[in-house]
């Protein structure tokens, strides 16, 4: 079983669950799981944990994102992007139009820069969380809409990379649960004329850049000359910034069982490290000074 983490890039099309059930195809395991949902008319880094791997999840999930997102002015959709039925249409007149292209852009800019910082977002119906026992998504398709709770979310820099009016680009730093749908659309809000969002790209997801990021059939063509292996991310890499401690023979029967060992084992101590048996990664131990002993916090046992 491969044990670790692949950057894919995932294509227009493809949903994030079509994207692993064609990686359990040719990885030839189930226990493969994604680290975050792109719309399936998205593109970008999909990081795809596998075996142990799949451990890392939530911790990948929680890393802050970068997007590129092209947003269509004057239009408002029921998905809030141009794949969905449009709701509204504005003409882009008055005080905010006014002026050449410079004028605008600045004006773009001074409302863009307005949103860093984070605010209160409220998520699009057309999304996977649940309410009433339901994904927002299925009620949105039986003609439901519902109240949604504004939700804090985080953004730490918006770059207008190019205006070409009705559209313009833009490039995004992120935490975690930001919906760039719903994003455009208080950006057409703020400016009053509504807005939605026309192409995105995911180009960065913690450390995994959209320029390692690798094709499905570029891996398939990997399978055929059996060097999967190449490009499948150890999962101790995700911890490089701890400090390495290998154990020696007495102490392997506990690393392996997960049990706590004594800070002997090294002779510098640290915390938190990546544990080792035999050149095998098995997980991350935390010093107890107190006690004089390292302790498993998580444990992925990746040589078994």
């Amino acid at each position: 079983m491969y044990n670790g983490i692949i950057n894919v890039y995932k294509e227009a099309g493809f949903t994030s669950h079509d994207v692993v059930a064609k990686l359990r195809g040719i990885f030839g395991q189930r226990k493969i799981g994604h680290t975050g949902t792109l719309d399936p008319a998205a593109t970008g880094v999909l990081p795809v944990c596998l075996g142990q791997g799949t451990k890392l999840v939530d911790m990948i999930t929680d890393r802050s994102k970068t997007y590129e997102a092209r947003v269509l002015l004057g239009v408002t959709t029921d998905t809030e992007d141009t794949t969905g039925q449009e709701t509204g249409r504005c003409e882009l007149s008055g005080e905010f139009f006014d002026g050449d292209i410079d004028a605008v852009t600045a004006r773009l800019s001074a409302v863009l820069d307005g949103f860093i910082g984070g605010y209160g977002q409220i998520p699009p119906m057309y999304s996977a969380i649940k309410k009433e026992g339901k994904r927002l998504y299925e009620l949105a398709r039986e003609g439901r809409e519902i109240e949604r709770e504004a939700r804090h979310v985080e953004i730490y820099s918006i770059e207008l990379t190019g205006v070409e009016l009705p559209y313009f680009t833009m490039r995004v730093h992120c935490g975690k649960g930001t919906y760039i749908r719903s994003l455009c659309r208080d950006i057409g809000e703020r400016i009053g004329c509504g807005a939605c969002m026309d192409s995105l790209c995911r180009t960065q997801v913690g450390r995994f850049e959209l320029a390692d990021a690798i094709r499905l059939e570029q891996l398939q063509k990997l399978k055929d000359e059996d060097r999967l292996p190449e490009v499948v991310i150890p999962v101790d890499v995700m911890f490089e910034e701890y400090a390495p401690v290998h154990v020696g023979e007495t102490y392997h029967k506990f690393i392996k069982n997960g049990n706590k060992v004594s800070s002997r084992v090294c002779s510098e101590l640290h915390t938190p490290v990546r544990m080792y048996c035999d050149g095998v990664f098995y997980g991350i131990y935390e010093l107890d000074d107190g006690k004089k002993e390292y302790h498993p916090v998580k444990m992925f046992a990746c040589g078994e």
